[in-house]
């Protein structure tokens, strides 16, 4: 726990230096929030309040931007995020089972990570991919006209690259 704590507070010193950088802090509530999961790569519950107390924003307001917006998460993430696009295109071809392939595979619902902190879950709205439906990113990279069958490959696939210390996806 020590050491959490001295990474939050070493990452609350470098968000400090960032909103001390601005020319106002009015109006920048969302542009603190990127840099903050930038620095931490997530936006626990007392960075939210470190952000409120700097800004001046009320903690709800804060926690409200924040649970809007899908790109900000309050969870850790994955070393690997599984996003499975499940836009109209997708979904017709088969998302829904390339998505619970991955929760039966993987042992974690939507929006969780697994215990290894290897992998994290999530449904999408489209990404734009249609004619490769359906389709699913791993971090940035696109995978496309999957079936059920190839969830199983992938998976053992970047496990293989961590064990063998390859690169990142």
């Amino acid at each position: 726990m020590k050491k959490d704590t001295d990474n939050i507070s070493s990452a609350l010193k470098a968000l400090d230096s960032y909103i001390d950088s601005l020319p106002t802090k009015e109006g920048k509530l969302i542009a603190v929030l990127h840099e903050a999961q930038n620095i931490i790569g997530y936006l626990p519950q007392e960075v939210l309040r470190h952000i409120s107390e700097r800004l001046g924003i009320n903690l709800s307001k804060v926690y409200g931007v924040v649970t809007f917006y899908s790109y900000f998460n309050t969870k850790p993430k994955g070393k690997y995020t599984i996003s499975v696009c499940m836009g109209t295109a997708c979904f017709v071809r088969g998302a829904d089972k390339i998505l619970d392939e991955f929760k039966k595979l993987l042992g974690i619902e939507v929006g969780e990570t697994t215990d290894d902190g290897m992998f994290s879950l999530d449904a999408i709205r489209c990404i734009g991919a249609c004619g490769l439906a359906p389709v699913i990113t791993i971090n940035e990279k696109i995978h496309g006209r999957l079936t059920v069958d190839d969830i199983a490959g992938i998976l053992e696939e970047i496990k293989r690259e961590n064990l063998a210390g390859g690169k990142d996806e």
